[in-house]
């Protein structure tokens, strides 16, 4: 007996949908890749046709020459602003010789660090855009605003390392430096970073690779264009290997660098040596104005060995405390003189020089001279405000009372100075007469050095970066150095000669952690406060732990690089084998593998939108009677009966041969399905089940389930008739009773 499933033909039951989160809802893939769009290209529709594969690049040579420049600015912005963190031990520096070119003091090295890092982003941002777009599929067209402001961040980086490369050649040596001692982690940084890139180039790689076998595949077949085809798979394999090998080869360079680190700071603990001594740069200049007695004063609080000064010499010869040739920076004689500012501080007389304030600009916010100062205190700073110009004698009487030892620089004082040729010996006079002991005195300036031996044998002699043959003439063990000309320049052999050594101006803990690692002996430096606290160098490790750190590091990212790389193949692979399976595999090949396996269920078949598909309960060769001598009977309950599609003439044929047929009252009349049958009723018959032929309306086709009884006659025969371009499916069913039915009307 025929039954039918009660759901209508083609449509399918509906299953209950979870609601998702409103984040998928909102933001979904098409959401994401407009943004990138409309970021990359300042228009925010996409126009671009997405490719299907990724292939060689389908983007125009002015796009590539522009994500060219793209990528050379992104490589410049980074180099600059590395190199412009890594010597922020100079930023003061930077400050004050922008001040006196400009007369105005502010952090400029801070504005230039902030100008480095937003271009820095913003070219890293397109970087990132291009390849995001690049990973969708999409062509890359970048907005003329951006190819503009590219050009501008190209031009200025240029300008900057031109004008480092000219002028500030030391500040490489300060990254040089800093590579020293943040090698290591670097090291282990940068094996960290690929592992992450290991992921897109592992895709990126695959892909290519599926590319290349389905262009050969198509080749082979279809034998297409096959010169072109080379010319394509030749720039497919030349993709991969400049991404792949550049990958590899900076991959095994992480691998096996550590063999050329040679940081100060791998070393035993036991052989790490004291903890550097400190010579307060002025004072504590972050604590107080400096060369103030207040920044003195703070200094030694904070622990400090020795205390730093320079030395200029008043027009009345009184030795009084000033760095700069003006008073503009520290003074306000921009206040009690404004015409008077640009004068050299030595042409004034001690009367007036002692009646300038040298604190006030201190605790202005504009002024200040370190950007990472504390704020003072209410007491510090009402102090800092009263603070005046010292001189030598002050400064000479506290280190006495303190027992610090007193280092600096004595300034020449200019032409037509009453000093100008005896500024050296009056000096040493005054330290004379001030009663301080002779071995707390480093006597650096190296003019007239041999009165001075003979005037002051109890100072000690301090020279500057001369050879050691000199050092060893002139009976000096002690020198006073740039930290950044030491370290290129015979460190080892400064030691080897037990020479010891202070560097100058070390204000960051990474180069005060270098210098403890290198044994040095002192520094000076503005960050006494900070510096003071350490009690362990920075970045400190020993041979064994880093080589453990080292061996690790590269088993695990080799493990995971290949583990992604295995991924992203295998995932292809079995890609590649299902889409082989779907193109190999027909439709009919399947429902009848399905019926060899006797497969007594309801089955739902793609039909391919060349077919149509009806049901009907009367047999085919009924309704054709011509056909039932050329059918084939398949194996199994159901038939299927490919029958060819009639041209407009044979089926007005058709129509005519075919008449009524007055249905079994034991089947139940089919349900119209959408679409799919027209039915027309004959409203001239009275007989309530005479029904008239639907007529075959060639419409979309449907798919529908019937639940069909076992039972079957050897006697009956199916139809089958095959056409080579186009037909179309009927599943039909029959039973014993239906067919004494039919064969009853028949006659």
């Amino acid at each position: 007996m025929l039954k039918a499933n009660s759901t209508e033909p083609g449509s399918q039951p509906k299953r209950l949908q979870k609601p998702k989160p409103w984040i998928i809802g909102t933001c979904d893939r098409r959401c994401c890749v407009t943004l990138l769009t409309g970021c990359y290209t300042c228009e925010w529709q996409i126009k671009q046709e997405k490719r299907s594969r990724p292939g060689p690049c389908c983007c125009s040579w002015k796009e590539c020459m522009f994500y060219l420049c793209l990528i050379i600015s992104f490589l410049l912005s980074v180099v600059l602003l590395f190199v412009w963190i890594e010597t922020s031990n100079e930023y003061f520096g930077f400050d004050w010789v922008i001040f006196l070119g400009t007369g105005y003091w502010f952090f400029w090295s801070i504005v230039l660090l902030s100008l480095l890092g937003i271009l820095t982003a913003y070219s890293s941002l397109l970087v990132v855009l291009g390849f995001l777009l690049i990973w969708e599929g999409y062509e890359l067209y970048l907005h003329w605003c951006h190819k503009i402001l590219i050009l501008l961040v190209i031009l200025l980086c240029s300008f900057f390392l031109w004008i480092l490369c000219k002028f500030w050649q030391d500040k490489w040596l300060t990254a040089g430096l800093s590579l020293q001692i943040f090698a290591p982690y670097v090291h282990l940084s940068g094996i960290s970073v690929m592992i992450i890139l290991s992921w897109p180039v592992a895709f990126y790689l695959t892909h290519l690779e599926e590319e290349v076998r389905m262009r050969r595949f198509k080749m082979t077949y279809y034998d297409r264009e096959t010169a072109k085809g080379c010319t394509i798979l030749t720039k497919l394999r030349a993709l991969q290997v400049a991404i792949g090998l550049p990958f590899i080869l900076i991959l095994l360079c992480l691998y096996f660098v550590p063999w050329g680190i040679l940081s100060p700071c791998i070393q035993e603990e036991d052989k790490l040596g004291p903890k550097p001594d400190f010579f307060g740069h002025r004072g504590a200049p972050m604590l107080g104005p400096e060369n103030t007695m207040m920044s003195f004063e703070k200094a030694v609080e904070q622990g400090a060995y020795g205390l730093e000064s320079d030395i200029q010499l008043s027009y009345d010869r009184v030795p009084f405390l000033m760095h700069d040739d003006d008073l503009r920076r520290t003074t306000n004689i921009r206040e009690v003189q404004p015409n008077a500012s640009l004068t050299h501080s030595s042409f004034f007389l001690w009367s007036f020089l002692s009646t300038l304030n040298a604190g006030k600009w201190f605790v202005q916010s504009r002024f200040k001279p370190f950007y990472h100062m504390k704020p003072l205190s209410k007491a510090d700073r009402e102090k800092a405000e009263n603070q005046r110009i010292s001189k030598l004698t002050d400064l000479l009487e506290f280190a006495q009372k303190e027992k610090k030892f007193v280092l600096f620089d004595l300034n020449a004082p200019p032409r037509k100075h009453p000093l100008r040729n005896m500024y050296i010996r009056h000096v040493v006079n005054v330290i004379l007469a001030s009663k301080i002991e002779q071995h707390l005195i480093f006597w650096l300036p190296n003019f007239d050095r041999q009165y001075v031996r003979s005037r002051a044998p109890g100072f000690q002699q301090m020279g500057r970066l001369f050879s050691i043959e000199r050092l060893r003439k002139e009976n000096i063990s002690r020198i006073n150095v740039d930290y950044k000309k030491l370290f290129y320049k015979g460190l080892k052999d400064y030691k080897a000669a037990n020479i010891n050594i202070n560097l100058y101006i070390v204000n960051e803990p990474w180069l005060y952690s270098l210098a403890w690692c290198s044994r040095i002996h002192s520094v000076t430096t503005d960050n006494i406060q900070i510096l003071s606290q350490l009690n362990h160098p920075y970045f400190f490790m020993t041979p064994g732990y880093y080589m453990f750190m080292w061996l690790l590091m590269d088993s695990v990212s080799a493990v995971l690089i290949v583990a992604i790389f295995y991924f992203h193949w295998w995932r292809e692979h079995k890609k590649e084998m299902f889409n082989n399976i779907n193109i190999h595999k027909d439709p009919q090949n399947i429902n009848l593998q399905q019926n060899e396996h006797g497969s007594q269920d309801s089955t739902n078949l793609p039909i391919k939108s060349s077919f149509r598909v009806m049901e009907s309960p009367w047999t085919v060769s009924t309704l054709y009677p011509a056909s039932t001598k050329s059918t084939k009977k398949h194996p199994g309950s159901h038939h299927i009966l490919v029958v060819p599609k009639k041209k407009s003439s044979e089926l007005e044929q058709v129509k005519e041969t075919i008449k009524p047929l007055m249905p079994s009252k034991y089947v139940r009349q089919p349900a119209p399905t959408e679409k799919t049958f027209e039915p027309t009723w004959n409203a001239t018959r009275e007989a309530p089940f005479e029904t008239a032929l639907p007529f075959l309306v060639v419409n979309k086709p449907t798919i529908s389930s019937l639940e069909i009884t076992q039972s079957e006659t050897e006697s009956e025969k199916t139809s089958t008739l095959v056409s080579s371009q186009e037909s179309f499916l009927i599943f039909s069913t029959t039973s014993s009773t239906f067919s004494s039915e039919l064969s009853s009307q028949k006659k």
